[in-house]
């Protein structure tokens, strides 16, 4: 299997890869199927092996937020599984998803005996916390047409292919609605600002699928 470079099984060393895929039992997850539930106090992580995942947590007025996507050669569930405290977002399965689930205690022994593996998983922690931070401190300020486009240009470097006419594509099959959530605004305001990256020729959309026409052009967008 290949995974993306920048998750925990494209990071680590090859040997240190096939150890980890020794760890825990092999499970089947469909669409829509909850991997972890937000505020469950469980004692386990998932190594994702293929499939997309989307994680959600309860906002204030009873609603969701869509924190982020993970994929397959991604860790999820890591910070509860290392101190124990309850879950902070529900992970749902967005499609068939194959993973490794690896008790709490296992895992941690393992990342004792491997310091290059117990590093990688440091340093995605780390870039998931400032990546959040970022996002909150960035969001407060920024437009959403530029929160949109920082938004899927995250999503191309994180998990972005090329088209067979050389086009950039975003490997995520989110929905419009989902899109809004992570983005953190309204559906319609979302749409709007999508519509002028189309008519600007930045992006085509269709279901459940983002095609960057002009990266360069996203940049500009995403930092005006």
């Amino acid at each position: 299997m290949q995974w993306p470079p920048a998750s925990v099984l494209g990071r680590v060393p090859e040997s240190a890869r096939a150890d980890i895929l020794q760890l825990g039992t092999y499970r089947e997850f469909a669409s829509e199927d909850v991997l972890m539930r937000e505020g469950d106090r469980t004692n386990f992580v998932v190594i994702l092996l293929t499939g997309w995942v989307k994680v959600t947590a309860t906002t204030e007025n009873g609603g969701f937020a869509l924190l982020a996507i993970r994929h397959g050669g991604d860790l999820i569930g890591e910070l509860a599984g290392l101190d124990s405290e309850p879950r902070s977002a529900t992970i749902t399965a967005a499609g068939a998803v194959l993973a490794k689930v690896v008790a709490a205690d296992a895992f941690v022994a393992f990342l004792h005996r491997q310091p290059d593996v117990h590093q990688v998983v440091s340093s995605t922690i780390g870039a998931k916390l400032r990546s959040a931070t970022r996002r909150r401190v960035e969001f407060g300020g920024c437009s959403v047409a530029v929160r949109v486009a920082r938004v899927i240009l995250e999503l191309e470097r994180a998990y972005g292919g090329s088209t067979p006419d050389g086009r950039r594509r975003v490997g995520v099959a989110l929905t419009q609605p989902e899109l809004a959530a992570l983005v953190g605004a309204a559906e319609p305001t979302v749409h709007k600002a999508l519509r002028e990256l189309r008519h600007r020729g930045v992006l085509a959309t269709g279901y459940r699928a983002i095609v960057i026409q002009d990266l360069e052009a996203l940049r500009r967008a995403a930092n005006p």
